[in-house]
């Protein structure tokens, strides 16, 4: 476990699966969080009652007007003054409609929540990022891995760009900028892999640890991202699949 007391942080998307685990996270380390969330009040207060003292919630629906104004508006009420030391992106939406069927409208949907969003945020961030702060964005391993997952895959690609490029604008502040790439996570989000048990062995046989993936898996190495262990660490995309798709099935 890192250091992070006296810290704040705002995760975005941490109502639940990997947001959350990276909430808790980040506030065993020590440090206060404002859990970002978009419509399940009851699971955000869920989250906050878990972690207990120094955790708010944020509400914001990503992909609506106004919205990074309206989680802006929430932040700068929770800091108060202060500093925001730790920003994580990790809130976004997996669409799984097949490459032909895609509309406008759903194009653009995860476009607003997967790309715009992060980049306002950060906009929004810079003036209160102390110097030496953290900025983590989750990405996705289908970036490196081709998939049915076009537009999503696209839109992430978008935030692999952002992280290298924010990583040296922004590192004459001390302010880290990386990535963290999950593979199959066994969440909400990734329930797909349940539709049928040869689905979820075929995903698995994929994968060189084999198993599939947990939130506290990409939680760990945020928490690592957001430390003072990291502090040589700047404009990476980390891969946390497990090994998926590294190559043929050996077993």
């Amino acid at each position: 476990m890192a250091d992070l007391s006296g810290k704040t942080a705002l995760v975005t998307g941490a109502s639940r699966g990997i947001g959350r685990s990276i909430a808790e996270r980040l506030a065993a380390d020590g440090a206060e969080v404002a859990v970002h969330y978009g419509t399940n009040d009851a699971a955000a207060k869920e989250v906050v009652a878990a972690i207990g003292q120094g955790a708010v919630a944020i509400r914001a629906e990503f992909g609506t007007e106004d919205d990074v104004a309206t989680l802006f508006a929430g932040v700068n009420s929770w800091l108060n003054g202060r500093k925001l030391d730790i920003l994580v992106n990790n809130a976004g939406i997996l669409g799984l409609t097949p490459l032909g069927q895609v509309g406008v409208e759903e194009f653009n949907q995860g476009y607003d929540v997967n790309v715009r969003a992060p980049f306002f945020i950060v906009q929004e961030a810079l003036p209160l990022l102390s110097d030496g702060g953290r900025i983590v964005n989750v990405s996705t391993a289908v970036t490196r891995i081709a998939g049915p997952f076009v537009h999503y895959a696209m839109n992430k690609g978008a935030i692999d760009v952002m992280t290298r490029t924010l990583a040296q604008a922004l590192g004459s502040r001390g302010i880290t900028v990386n990535a963290v790439s999950p593979g199959v996570v066994d969440t909400d989000m990734g329930a797909w892999v349940h539709s049928s048990p040869d689905l979820e062995s075929a995903i698995v046989s994929t994968i060189a640890l084999g198993r599939l993936g947990r939130p506290d898996d990409v939680a760990d190495i945020v928490g690592f991202l957001a430390s003072d262990g990291a502090r040589w660490v700047t404009g990476e995309v980390i891969d946390a699949s497990g090994g998926q798709w590294l190559g043929p099935n050996a077993g």
